[in-house]
């Protein structure tokens, strides 16, 4: 009998400095009512849907779903200090229309229907540059078969990343899947693109974005 493959850990520590005492209650409180049910993972959406992968500390989420209130957002990430930020977003600016997963993304991809999705952001990723670590890129043969399947005809993956050697290896990956086509300026940021704490600190520290656009085939 073949012994399951291992799932990597695509993401680095799980919590960091301790909350305060608002964001502690808002993990108590505000994310029971909005958390993704892995059972029914799209009750309380609509028909029209994006994910974000690793939202970090949910400026990104909470200012698409500010301006799209008409869309329903679901973001899922692993580090329990993001997942509060975003709370404290949702609660402050009164954000109705997201759903959060805490945890390990996957285990939301593999419960999600087909064709569910419009837009898949994954938006600088933990590079693991070293050699030994690249095994636990997001993007993998796996999970790029997940995006494709979850993906609406037409849908879009968005990716984005300061390190360039990701950058390639996210063509490459995509390449050889062979369901998607690359599509537009990777100089640009995507439409109603607000900046992150991540980009912030890549451009101080002198690196330079790139945006990846592909589009369902």
């Amino acid at each position: 009998m073949t012994s399951p493959q291992p799932k990597f850990q695509f993401y680095g520590r799980r919590k960091g400095k301790p909350l305060r005492r608002r964001h502690s209650e808002l993990m108590d409180v505000l994310l029971p009512q909005v958390a993704v049910d892995l059972a029914d993972p799209l009750a309380a959406t609509g028909s029209r849907r994006w994910l974000e992968i690793g939202f970090g500390g949910g400026e990104h989420l909470a200012h698409q779903a500010a301006l799209h209130g008409d869309l329903s957002l679901i973001g899922a990430e692993a580090f329990l200090n993001g997942v509060a930020k975003l709370l404290a977003a949702l609660d402050e600016q009164t954000i109705g229309n997201v759903r959060v997963h805490y945890g390990d993304a996957r285990a939301l991809l593999e419960v999600l229907p087909d064709g569910c999705l419009e837009r898949l952001y994954l938006l600088y990723p933990d590079p693991w540059p070293k050699e030994r670590q690249k095994k636990r890129r997001f993007v993998s043969p796996a999970n790029l078969a997940h995006f494709h399947r979850l993906l609406a005809g037409d849908g879009f993956f968005l990716f984005a990343s300061d390190i360039p050697d990701y950058v390639a290896w996210t063509r490459d990956h995509v390449a050889a899947h062979g369901g998607f086509a690359e599509e537009g300026d990777p100089a640009l940021p995507f439409p109603d693109w607000t900046r992150t704490r991540y980009e912030a600190k890549a451009l101080r520290e002198g690196r330079t974005p790139t945006y990846l656009t592909f589009r369902k085939r």
